[in-house]
């Protein structure tokens, strides 16, 4: 695992061992990155379910203005600080170590907004027939989520293609990618 793009392109990122964690592939990253183009720079960025926290250095290392990570794994936590410190990006680099949904309803109580918010979180069940329970449905039909995105802002968000999302009226998609058994997802507030 590595960044793709940016000042710490081609920097080697360690990630736990395991089942635990599963990070975008660089294939995706690359592809996700390509699309969201110069969106990146000097945006104010949320990543949830950071895991390997690989797409918020990927940011950085893009021209991203500052990050904040949301990992509930103290382990990961502790690996997502020490590549940013490894790639120099410590100081504008937050890592919170908590659940992802509390964070949530902590940030947008507080008003504060992003540019970009990507996740890319835990895999869900297959739901042929039935309303989705995973993760990636829980974050699209969580009220906050739209709160914390800033007017002309994006979010990335990435599921398997087993798992049929509900789109719900609070988000557009705007694109849709596909590789493999990975679907990331765009979405703007209407």
């Amino acid at each position: 695992m590595r960044i793709t793009g940016g000042q710490a392109a081609r920097r080697i990122l360690k990630v736990p061992k395991g089942l635990d964690v599963r990070p975008t592939p660089d294939l995706v990253k690359q592809a996700v990155f390509n699309s969201l183009g110069d969106r990146v720079v000097d945006a104010r960025v949320l990543e949830l379910f950071a895991g390997s926290g690989a797409l918020s250095l990927e940011c950085l290392s893009r021209g991203a203005a500052a990050v904040m990570c949301v990992e509930k794994s103290q382990r990961h936590a502790e690996f997502i600080r020490n590549n940013a410190v490894q790639a120099g990006f410590e100081t504008i680099l937050e890592v919170r170590t908590q659940d992802v949904f509390p964070v949530m309803s902590q940030l947008a109580g507080s008003g504060r907004q992003f540019d970009l918010i990507l996740a890319d979180p835990p895999y869900g069940e297959k739901n042929v027939g039935r309303r989705s329970t995973s993760f990636a449905q829980q974050l699209l039909d969580d009220p906050n989520l739209p709160r914390l995105l800033a007017s002309g802002g994006r979010l990335v968000l990435g599921h398997t293609k087993r798992d049929t999302l509900d789109i719900p009226p609070a988000w557009d998609e705007v694109k849709l990618l596909k590789h493999g058994d990975t679907l990331m997802r765009f979405f703007e507030r209407p």
